[in-house]
């Protein structure tokens, strides 16, 4: 295990981070704020589902979920049909549109990523790619873990 002080500057660097995700936001067409990127990666990434399980994904509340999905279908890129197994719920689904949509979000953050990186070799990209992976597969594989509003705070 790391020594304490190494933790603590993770963390710092967590707080920063903020100012990454900010840009990367900022580089996406102004019809796709950052949260409604989020939603249609997720659709993309998972599949058809309901507005619950994508708020819980988004891990926001289904009010800020609900603006999301109102903001992609006046756009045309889901579709929301009657749930099959409960008529009152929806499912939600990328429209031909909507997977179009996510591959021009990916290529901007991509512009964005190999601009600012440029002078990072192949070996240091992949090796920050995998380290992130790893992470993420720490806190997915924990997340039974009950999260506190610091460590939500913290990573915001």
């Amino acid at each position: 295990m790391a020594e304490q002080g190494l933790y603590e500057e993770l963390v710092r660097q967590f707080s920063a981070f903020g100012a990454v995700k900010r840009e990367l936001g900022r580089a996406l067409p102004a019809d796709c704020p950052s949260g409604s990127a989020a939603a249609l990666t997720l659709l993309e990434r998972h599949g058809d589902m309901r507005m619950s399980r994508l708020a819980e994904l988004l891990a926001v509340d289904m009010s800020v979920t609900s603006r999301h999905v109102a903001h992609l279908a006046e756009r045309g890129w889901i579709d929301r049909s009657p749930d099959p197994s409960d008529k009152r719920g929806r499912i939600l689904r990328l429209t031909p549109a909507g997977r179009d949509r996510v591959q021009e979000l990916a290529r901007c953050t991509t512009r964005l990523l190999a601009a600012r990186l440029s002078d990072w070799s192949d070996e240091d990209v992949a090796r920050l790619t995998e380290l992130m992976a790893r992470l993420r597969r720490c806190f997915d594989e924990q997340s039974h873990t009950p999260r506190t509003s610091a460590i939500t705070a913290i990573t915001a």
